[in-house]
């Protein structure tokens, strides 16, 4: 685990500076100077899980578990409120996407991640009842500011600092070597956070939970992404406009949501499956959103 806890920072950084190393500055400032997709992902973004969360919480409050799913739904409102995944850029790249538009959504949501996750947490604490509400909250406050600056910023702004700063024939094939580097780092993560969620589960193994994990991920994942599906569409955005929407609403930065559940819940490591489980669900649903029409 403690290899774990060491290498998951780093292989989130790879992936994040790879997503910087292949946007141009230049790029990134068109996408300022006409926001109207950024916009929109950001909100929906925002949005999703206000809308999401409360209908899956009145879903497991009729199943038979003591808590009410209290635990399911607390795994599911620390995954939705977190900033875009990088993992988005990588299926845009894959995709020939718009990935200075989904790179900037990276950036502003994990920058605006310490005002709007106490904001997003506490709206949504007192949906899981007993003790936890105000906890998600706090534990957000104590661990946002540090994960934006160090966690996402620092590694994106890196690799936008090479088109400054290496020589043109370097940058070439350090841009050529970015997107298959930025998906090895992104399957490394996911078995990290595979390696931290089952081990949890072998040491208090439960028959019923596999099941009701994905159940619960897929519930969230599959609304997650038609919420930004539906937005996109509604906005008339383009098509590659429509995919960044879609994905800022179905990737989350599941890695972050599994250390703020160890904080929080460290009594409780069963609560990470349905974490795995979006991580794996997403990914799939990624490779469907982005795939090319025909």
């Amino acid at each position: 685990m403690a290899l774990s806890l060491d290498l998951a920072p780093a292989l989130l950084a790879l992936v994040l500076f790879c997503a910087g190393l292949q946007v141009s500055p230049q790029a990134l400032v068109r996408v300022v100077r006409r926001p109207v997709t950024l916009l929109a992902g950001l909100a929906a973004h925002l949005l999703a899980p206000l809308l999401i969360i409360p209908g899956l919480a009145a879903m497991l409050s009729w199943t038979p578990d003591t808590d009410g799913g209290s635990g399911m739904t607390t795994a599911m409102i620390f995954l939705t409120v977190m900033p875009v995944a990088a993992g988005a850029t990588v299926w845009t790249a894959r995709a020939d996407g718009d990935q200075p538009t989904m790179l900037a959504l990276v950036l502003a949501s994990t920058f605006l991640s310490p005002l709007t996750l106490p904001l997003i947490l506490g709206a949504l604490a007192p949906l899981v009842g007993g003790d936890h509400p105000g906890t998600p909250a706090a534990a957000a406050r104590a661990a946002g500011q540090g994960f934006a600056l160090t966690g996402v910023l620092l590694p994106c702004a890196a690799g936008l600092l090479c088109h400054f700063a290496v020589p043109a024939g370097v940058l070439a094939g350090l841009r050529r070597t970015a997107p298959p580097t930025a998906v090895l780092a992104s399957l490394a993560l996911t078995y990290l956070n595979a390696a931290g969620a089952l081990g949890g589960f072998l040491a208090h193994p439960a028959a019923l939970l596999p099941m009701a994990a994905v159940a619960v991920a897929l519930f969230v994942c599959t609304l997650s992404f038609l919420f930004g599906r539906v937005a996109g569409c509604l906005l008339r955005l383009d098509t590659g406009g429509r995919a960044c929407v879609t994905l800022a609403c179905g990737m989350n930065n599941s890695s972050a949501g599994a250390v703020l559940i160890g904080a929080v819940l460290p009594d409780r490591p069963h609560v990470l499956l349905p974490v795995l489980a979006y991580g794996l669900l997403q990914k799939l649903a990624a490779q469907r959103a982005v795939r090319p029409p025909g």
